[in-house]
């Protein structure tokens, strides 16, 4: 009896790869596998009724009400069509709402991801001492909830807003008591300074994470070699945190675009709608009690906003993949 196996062997493929994957066993029908995992996803199952229960059915049901003009109350009988959405479309004060949005956004993502990394930079170094502790401070105003953060500085600024103007104006760095929230410059600049320490600690994190996914090894042979921090920063830390970078900056900017409790508790929208925002305005037009921006609620107008205000963003972020990708295209053809 033969100890060697004759069997024909299969034809010689270039490349070690190929030949082992036409070695693995063929998958198993879909059906199969779908049996296999079946309580894998009834484990799913609670998740997907909540998800199904209240997010995609209060879209399409929305999207529903904005054919409607219908405040709420009973069944919308009430058809206008898409006058909802021409009504929005012609409104200043919803283009103004959008207006103050981004510039929330351009002005926090920026200034919080500069912050975010240079703290994560001196939070990674080994030899910091209760780096532990200074983590969970900057984390702490994550935890804490947005409308909460905005009571406690509207307290503030009440209690010592006058104090505040009185060391200003003793050391004349102003000439005038400063209305703090009455101002809608003021405030907006409030909101926007306490939306980049409220959310400051979820970027941290992130680039925390993504520097330590760098191998020590490489910084070591950089300084062997010479490089310095600013060097080693320049080529080594931001070419590996690239990619993390670009999915922090799309988080940080998706984030922004969602404010609304910090606004609607500190200012809400006010005053004179000088720091209203989209989803403040969205809120007052469905349940009213903000100035003349609807003095009676109208939920088919406020679904059509929302919409509205969704195909703006669906647009901005394809504009934001497109020039990410075309920046990429860029970096890849200098390389070639």
């Amino acid at each position: 009896m033969p100890l060697v196996d004759t069997a024909p062997s299969p034809p010689a493929h270039r490349g070690g790869p190929e030949t082992a994957t036409a070695a693995q066993p063929p998958k198993a029908p879909l059906r199969q596998r779908l049996w296999a995992a079946r309580w894998s996803y009834c484990y799913l199952l609670p998740l997907m009724a909540l998800l199904l229960t209240f997010v995609v059915y209060p879209i399409f049901g929305s999207l529903f009400y904005t054919l409607y003009r219908w405040n709420g109350i009973g069944s919308p009988s009430d058809f206008v069509g898409l006058a909802n959405f021409r009504q929005i479309a012609h409104d200043s004060i919803f283009w103004n709402s959008v207006a103050h949005t981004f510039v929330y956004a351009i002005v926090v993502v920026p200034v919080q991801l500069v912050i975010a990394l240079m703290l994560a930079l001196v939070l990674n170094n080994k030899k910091l001492r209760f780096s532990s502790f200074y983590r969970t401070m900057f984390f702490l105003p994550v935890v804490t909830s947005p409308a909460v953060v905005g009571v406690v500085v509207q307290l503030m600024l009440s209690n010592f807003g006058d104090t505040l103007n009185g060391w200003l104006l003793d050391i004349h760095l102003i000439d005038t008591p400063v209305d703090w929230l009455g101002n809608p410059k003021i405030a907006m600049g409030i909101i926007i300074l306490v939306g980049i320490w409220q959310t400051l600690g979820y970027n941290l994190v992130y680039f925390l994470a993504g520097l330590q996914t760098i191998p020590d090894e490489i910084n070591e042979a950089a300084k062997i070699d010479g490089a310095g921090r600013i060097r080693a920063f320049v080529h080594i830390t931001v070419p590996m945190l690239r990619s993390v970078g670009l999915m922090i900056v799309i988080l940080a900017f998706i984030g922004s675009f969602q404010v609304f409790d910090l606004v609607q508790v500190l200012t809400n929208g006010g005053p004179y709608f000088g720091t209203e925002v989209v989803n403040t305005y969205i809120y007052h037009l469905a349940f009213g009690g903000n100035q003349a921006a609807a003095t009676q609620p109208d939920v088919g107008l406020a679904s059509a906003a929302s919409f509205f205000y969704g195909l703006l963003l669906i647009g901005f972020s394809v504009l934001q993949v497109l020039i990410f990708r075309s920046i990429a295209k860029r970096r890849a053809a200098g390389r070639a």
